[in-house]
């Protein structure tokens, strides 16, 4: 029997309750970050900490579920706001030099964080999706601590940023390999083949068809100057190809990256970011206090030396790597040193994204979150600081002012 419309039941009272509980714990700690100077991403962790059911004496969140749902749309808004910064010809733009880089620098910590989990015992898809979440440097950490800096339109800077869009894409393809290959149960080489062919595939698809196609009704509804509709068709475009690349068995990041780039092909693209940037900033909170809800914290005492281990790798490999193939790229040596320290830095956003991929699909033992969790709060409360390291006015860089008094916040 279907009940009247104006009954609300105890369930519904508990859903609002867990978002107000949420929405107001996380504002406490992102103006108490905000205060202090650092990333607000790691107050929204530590938020989701604080409300989530591993936390003692007893769970602020009552329906966990209704979180975690909420926290997968945070995952397509995260990542369609990345595609928008992405339209093709910027993506041509960055040049062999920052393809070679990204490849050299994000497979190499790839495959080195793989070694350091297998070493530690760590289970073969543990190892994989930690090592691919450690080969992932922030963008928007990255960024806002280089215009702090006043450094944002340097030379230098131009190569970094060319260089953390390329890793992006690399992330977002990798982990979208892993899925569809850890959901046949094994990594034989034809599926790999397969996995491969699969997202090349849908992504070659989508960049051919989709700016002669999606961008140019981009820009015929934004002419009727109705910017409801122009939102619910910029919105419609971003969860639709992320469940057509989930119907896939490619991850939905996959699609909400591609549609962004869609839209940011637009001339609406400016128009477009304007309007989905409350609900990128809205949902994007809820979804890092739901990754801290989910970090079971308790059991990372038992990981602090495979912690340290794979931070001091993922620093080494991504400094190494990044040098030696901007030296091969004929960078010089100020230039290269700066870049291999900028991007040293690994964690952010991004990582987290890996995490939830793997824990989605069953892939990940129930550490791997939390794991990565610590990471990512550890390198970029560093980022920041080894950042402003790399670019003081000492290293000698091109457009790059004196650093601010105050460390940057992110």
């Amino acid at each position: 029997m279907r009940r009247p419309l104006a009954t609300v039941t105890i369930n519904d009272v508990l859903v609002i309750q867990d978002l107000a509980i949420v929405m107001l714990i996380a504002l406490g700690m992102a103006l108490l970050f905000r205060w202090i100077r650092q990333p607000l991403l790691i107050g929204y962790i530590l938020a989701g900490m604080i409300v989530g059911q591993y936390t003692p004496p007893f769970a602020l969140i009552r329906q966990p579920d209704v979180l975690n749902a909420l926290a997968e749309l945070g995952i397509v808004f995260l990542l369609f706001a990345v595609g928008l910064e992405y339209p093709l010809a910027r993506l041509r733009a960055v040049g062999r030099k920052a393809l070679v880089i990204a490849l050299a620098e994000s497979l190499s910590t790839f495959a080195a964080g793989f070694v350091v989990g297998e070493a530690f015992g760590f289970p073969f898809y543990d190892s994989l999706f930690i090592g691919l979440a450690i080969s992932v440097t922030s963008t928007v950490i990255l960024s806002k601590a280089l215009e702090d800096l006043g450094a944002l339109k340097s030379k230098d800077a131009s190569l970094v940023l060319g260089i953390t869009v390329v890793e992006d894409v690399i992330t977002v393809t990798i982990l979208g390999i892993l899925q569809s290959a850890a959901q046949t149960g094994h990594l034989a080489p034809l599926s790999i083949a397969f996995a491969i062919a699969l997202v090349v595939l849908f992504i070659g698809v989508v960049l051919v068809v989709g700016p002669r196609t999606v961008s140019p009704l981009v820009d015929a509804l934004a002419r009727t100057g109705m910017r409801e509709i122009l939102l619910i068709a910029v919105l419609g475009i971003a969860f639709g190809l992320a469940i057509i690349s989930s119907l896939l068995g490619i991850s939905v990041a996959t699609g909400a990256f591609l549609a962004g780039v869609l839209v940011a092909e637009s001339n609406s693209q400016a128009l477009a970011h304007e309007m989905m940037t409350p609900l990128k900033e809205v949902f994007g909170a809820i979804f890092f206090v739901s990754m801290g809800a989910l970090m079971d914290i308790g059991l990372l005492p038992q990981y602090l030396v495979p912690i340290g281990a794979f931070l001091a790798v993922a620093f080494g490999a991504k400094l190494l790597a990044t040098y030696v193939a901007a030296r091969q790229q004929r960078v010089d040596a100020r230039a290269a040193r700066r870049t291999a320290l900028t991007l040293s830095a690994s964690g952010g956003e991004l990582s987290i994204v890996v995490a939830k991929g793997g824990s989605d699909i069953g892939a990940t033992g129930a550490f791997v979150l939390p794991f990565i969790g610590a990471l990512t709060v550890v390198t970029t409360i560093l980022a920041p600081y080894l950042i402003r390291y790399a670019w003081r006015p000492s290293a000698g860089a091109d457009g790059s002012g004196p650093p601010p008094p105050d460390a940057p916040t992110p």
